[in-house]
């Protein structure tokens, strides 16, 4: 197909594409990144690694790319386990494409993103999470790469708070 038949319109659906990566250790724990106090979004709560896709980056590459650029971490193999629609306006979403992935390390490059901490996963309620990561990380902590992918859809609701939905 060539290139002017893919249907781009403004009128149509759009999303950002966004990657999301949570590693795991054998502490049952998992690698949160607290947002530096000079973020736009999320300052001071806990969040996975990840980012923008950029242009010509599939949604690997850009997982790997974030990885390395928020941690300095280039040594683990990540699956793809969950990718979740965010309805942000009736033309416009974002779409988020997450992985997991097991490590080991304690060693992190530090970034302007904010600090990296290994957390308990029996203590997540305890901290100042992304809203909808206290239901999210559970079914990522879970998900084996044979697993089907997690499908997911974020719909805001008028007063402003989220609706959280899993198949």
């Amino acid at each position: 197909m060539p290139k002017s038949d893919q249907g781009i319109d403004d009128l149509r659906y759009q999303v950002v594409p966004r990657t999301l990566i949570f590693l795991f250790n054998q502490h049952n724990q998992v690698l949160l990144l607290k947002g530096a106090n000079t973020k736009r979004l999320w300052a001071g709560l806990y969040n996975g690694i990840g980012g923008h896709i950029e242009a010509g980056e599939d949604i690997a590459e850009a997982a790997y790319r974030e990885l390395s650029e928020e941690a300095g971490i280039e040594d683990v193999v990540l699956h793809f386990c969950a990718q979740v629609m965010v309805d942000v306006a009736h033309n416009t979403g974002v779409a988020i494409f997450t992985f997991r992935g097991d490590a080991s390390t304690t060693y992190f490059t530090p970034s302007k993103e904010g600090r990296l901490f290994w957390v308990d996963l029996d203590d997540l309620e305890s901290i100042p999470l992304v809203e909808d990561l206290l239901l999210l990380i559970p079914r990522i902590a879970a998900h084996q790469p044979e697993s089907p992918v997690i499908i997911g859809k974020y719909v805001y609701q008028p007063d402003g708070s989220m609706k959280v939905s899993f198949r």
